[in-house]
């Protein structure tokens, strides 16, 4: 036998049975359905800022796929930069940490 589940309406106040959206007015009112429809707007959400992500490259990735030689020269430019930089920081940080550690 089915479990009864009697949950009263948080908006007009009805007593419904068994159901996810109210009899009376038609609101949400099952916790499961809440959280299937959370976590379902969070995986959307995910799926929308890897989109982002690809579609829109930051710019020395623009740059370098430039149709102008002389802006994807710059672009290649900025990117060895970053690249460069990255990498002292990295060194650095390793340095600091090997310091640390005695």
């Amino acid at each position: 036998m089915a479990e009864k589940r009697i949950i009263k309406c948080p908006n007009c106040g009805v007593f419904n049975t068994n159901k996810e959206y109210c009899s009376n007015c038609n609101t949400l009112i099952s916790h499961q359905k809440k959280r299937e429809l959370k976590a379902s707007a969070v995986k959307q959400k995910e799926v929308d800022k890897a989109i982002h992500e690809r579609e829109n490259p930051n710019l020395a990735e623009r740059l370098k796929k430039h149709p102008n030689v002389f802006y994807r020269i710059v672009g290649w430019a900025l990117y060895s930069a970053i690249t460069i930089v990255s990498l002292i920081g990295a060194g650095l940080a390793w340095f600091i940490a090997m310091v640390a550690a005695g």
